[in-house]
């Protein structure tokens, strides 16, 4: 089997390198946060100090990073990964970051002779641990092939998009609307409650009706209606507020440098800030629903035990 070097081992990294390792793979992680790193060796990746190490006789190298710039940092310099990395490995990056740091990652693995392929996921932290993730690949066609056989283990679906940064550029559009959708959702969801309906009856009207969507049946903001929701555990993040408005701000960035109006997406984006504003930018991306709610207060969230805000009271 394969080696693998894995930077990155947080709530996503983590559980798609212990994938790998279950399918036999050897899996060198690196991971600044030791609690992370501890967490990943429990499930059996080797964890490793450097970028060099991890990528010694490495035959692919996965990075899953929270922003563009700690992209780019993994992959510059000279201790990155574009120094270390043999011309047989294969670079992939998981991350969500902009269109250009993607084609930037091509053009410098490109003058290196060396292979990359853009390839963000979406499914969440739930989709990571149950290895159901969508891969979107953006790329050369030779190298497309060789990553989908390294991420087959992780995924529910993989699907090429393209040439260097299609992948990247398909995701950024997934999450602008799955943030647009979130937002539908937590204003349907206040209405239904204000107008006196059964929150689960409600659900399940929508479920299977026009106003159907992926939020609705996988992040419904109100307790009670689903298994392990944010809502029933205080909006604990699944797809914390911070995360949500990087992705949705790349997205409408992306829609500046086009030309796209992109009105819904600002709004969504104003409403994460607001969030952030209040210093919840740890919780759970759905507590959007709150701003929805005629007094601010949301059933399921209760900010007495809001672990995130106890450095900001006085």
């Amino acid at each position: 089997m394969s080696i693998i070097a894995f930077i990155g081992l947080g709530r996503m990294g983590a559980p798609m390198a212990a994938h790998l390792v279950a399918a036999g793979h050897t899996v060198r992680g690196v991971e600044i946060n030791p609690a992370a790193a501890a967490a990943a060796a429990e499930r059996g990746v080797h964890i490793v100090p450097s970028a060099a190490e991890a990528l010694r006789g490495a035959d692919a190298c996965l990075t899953s990073l929270p922003k563009p710039e700690h992209v780019r940092a993994a992959y510059g310099g000279d201790d990155g990964i574009l120094a270390h990395a043999a011309s047989a490995t294969l670079l992939m990056d998981t991350s969500t970051v902009d269109v250009e740091t993607s084609r930037w990652c091509h053009t410098q693995a490109e003058e290196r002779g060396l292979s990359f392929v853009d390839a963000p996921i979406s499914g969440g932290t739930a989709g990571a641990e149950a290895h159901t993730l969508t891969f979107m690949l953006g790329g050369r066609d030779d190298a497309v092939d060789r990553a989908r056989e390294v991420v087959a283990p992780m995924a529910g679906n993989v699907i090429a998009c393209g040439e260097a940064g299609a992948g990247i550029a398909a995701k950024l559009v997934n999450n602008m609307m799955l943030f647009i959708g979130v937002m539908a959702v937590s204003e349907g969801s206040q209405l239904a409650e204000q107008l006196g309906l059964d929150p689960k009856v409600f659900w399940d009207v929508a479920r299977v009706s026009s106003g159907d969507s992926w939020p609705l049946r996988t992040w419904y903001p109100v307790p009670g209606v689903l298994e392990r929701s944010a809502a029933d555990n205080n909006f604990d993040a699944t797809f914390s507020v911070d995360l949500a408005r990087k992705d949705c701000g790349l997205a409408v960035h992306a829609g500046d440098v086009t030309g796209v109006h992109l009105p819904a997406a600002r709004l969504a984006l104003s409403q994460l800030d607001d969030l952030i504003a209040e210093g919840l930018g740890a919780k759970d991306c759905t507590l959007v629903a709150k701003l929805a709610s005629p007094d601010g207060t949301l059933r399921g969230y209760d900010p007495a035990l809001d672990r995130t805000l106890e450095g900001t009271r006085s």
